[in-house]
Order: structure tokens, then sequence, then C-alpha cells
């Protein structure tokens, strides 16, 4: 079956840390659903076949004029939103002209601004002076320690952990946009990861030399890669919540946990199979999570689903007691 092309912008998808999120993929690459230099084991999108070595490797590098025509276009649809995010199926920061999207979405929207990295390039200079620009810096850090995250993130050769942390604490000197430090935490079976006392005390001291605006504590919600993994118990979560409180200040700690409670999205719908195909593609959903990003109704939806799980673009799987759909 030949896979259908995505649209560059997409969504809008509700987010437990956004809300309401218009999303922005910057790499169109037909050979690859996922463009990434990262294969992190809890990814929702699955395992990367080929990671992407560096930045003069990336295929199919969307130019700064496509996001903002496309932005024009979709932003009309839409009444209601919280945020306009670079992240979807690819690392944003692999795209150089980053930085002059960022300008150019602001010279015709007033929405603020965020972009969801994997960190991988923070300690280069030209990537922090793109995410400066930006309203808000989500940035992903799993652990202090070198071994686990590279059994976590599978970086592609020459990334390091060492020049991740030096790179955020530079942009978080900065001061020109609100950083956020998303503190993945995975469980599993076979080994604890990142959850033992050891790594929540020298993620702390990393958090504390990083001095970000804001730490997000978060497990796996959705099927990952590895299907050995699971979430992280809410007790357990807690207990870290609290420490890095103590560490870090109460006021800086947010603990993200299940469940998203917002009324539905204002829509003006064109193509409402190519939609949904587009959301799932970033993000695999429950049938209510369609429901409430796009704003349709079920008996709307359901026959669209079924259409496209008969037709081969789409498959369900089952997630801590919920079925998710995501894209084949």
């Amino acid at each position: 079956m030949t896979k259908r092309k995505s649209r560059l912008i997409y969504g809008p998808i509700l987010s437990r840390r956004l809300g309401r999120s218009l999303g922005i993929d910057v790499i169109s690459n037909p050979s690859s659903r996922k463009n990434c230099n990262f294969d992190c084991i809890y990814c929702q999108l699955g395992s990367v076949a080929n990671k992407i070595q560096s930045v003069e490797d990336v295929v199919g590098c969307v130019s700064s004029p496509e996001i903002v025509e496309g932005i024009k276009h979709y932003h009309r649809n839409i009444e209601d939103i919280d945020y306009i995010t670079f992240s979807g199926t690819c690392e944003p920061t692999l795209n150089p002209a980053l930085g002059k999207m960022i300008e150019g979405i602001r010279h015709i929207s007033s929405v603020p601004i965020c972009v969801i990295t994997n960190s991988s390039l923070a300690g280069r200079d030209d990537v922090r002076q793109s995410l400066a620009k930006a309203d808000l810096v989500v940035a992903t850090l799993v652990s202090g320690y070198g071994k686990t995250f590279e059994n976590i993130n599978r970086p592609a050769s020459g990334i390091l952990l060492d020049d991740i942390i030096e790179g955020l604490a530079s942009l978080s000197h900065m001061g020109t946009c609100r950083l956020s430090i998303e503190v993945m935490l995975v469980d599993s079976d076979k080994s604890g990861y990142n959850t033992s006392d050891s790594e929540i005390s020298r993620l702390a001291d990393i958090l504390e030399y990083i001095n970000p605006d804001e730490v997000e504590v978060l497990t796996i919600t959705r099927p990952p890669a590895e299907s050995s993994l699971r979430a992280v118990d809410e007790i357990r979560l807690k207990e870290i919540a609290r420490y890095f409180d103590s560490r870090l200040g109460r006021d800086k700690v947010r603990l993200v946990l299940r469940g998203i409670r917002k009324g539905r999205s204002t829509i003006k719908h064109e193509n409402i199979e190519e939609e949904v195909y587009d959301l799932i593609l970033r993000r695999p959903c429950t049938t209510e999570q369609v429901i409430t990003s796009l704003g349709l109704n079920r008996e709307t939806l359901i026959p669209v689903l079924e259409n496209m799980e008969y037709g081969g673009k789409i498959e369900s799987v089952l997630e801590d007691k919920n079925w998710y759909y995501r894209v084949l």
C-alpha cells in the first residue's frame, strides 16, 4: 500500500501541557514517517529505521515560506488555538530554517509559539539562537547519567549528554524564551530505567545547574516503541515531583498526569479523513481524543475510522486499557 502524503500543518492536538496546539512538521521526507536523530524507547511513533546523523544529512527540509503560507491557510479555519507548536514526526531543530519560520509566523499571528525538542542539538549555538526566538521551548531530559541517556534515547553517534546539558543551561541563561524541561520517566519489568533514587537525585543536580523556568514530570500515556515499557505509577510520580519541589522550588515543578478536560475546538473541516490521518500520524489517539481535538461528533468520526482501518491506513492497539489508533 502506498502511504499518503501528510500536510505540514496539522491538528489542533489537545495537549496535557499546551492546551489546544496547532502542529507544524518542518521535515517532509516521503521515504520516512519519522525523521529524528534519536530512537527513543518510549516514542509513540515507533522506532527509527535510520537515525539522522547530522543536520547536513536531512532530506526534505521544509522552507520558511511553505510554513508561513500553510499557517495562513490553516489558521483561518480554527478559532481557538493556545499555541502554534513545532513538533510532529521530526526533530524540529534538524531544520536550519527553524528560526526564520518562527519570525515569519510572528508577522501573521499573535498566537504564542512553542518548540518541542529532544534537546539533541542544544549544544549548537545556531540551534540555540533559533530556539530563543520562540515563546516556549519544551526540551526533553531523561537522565543525568550518560549510560542511561544512551539506553533510553538511543542517540545517533556524536550526540553527547554533556553537550546537551551545557546547551540547555546556555539557552536558559539567554532569558529570551521560557524554557521547560520535560523529564520523561519510564519503567519496565526488565529495568527501572530512570526512576531510581540515584537517577532522580542526579537529575535534580542537573536541573539545578540548567535552571529552567519549569520542570515537567510525566510518564508515557500512549503505546511506546518498546512494548516492554510501562508507565510509572502515579504514587511514584508524585514522590519524584515532591523531591524536585524540595530541590528546585514548588513553583517550578509541574506534575503532568493523564487526563485532559477542555471543550472542543471550533474548526471548519475541509477533508475529515485527511485531518484525522494527519493527527494520528503525529500522535496515536483514542476515539475520544480525536473527537475532542478536531471538534467532531462520534456519528461523523466512527465511519471515517472504520473505513481507514479497513483500508489499511490505520490500526488499533491496546495500551493501558485504552484503544489507540495509529498509522500503519
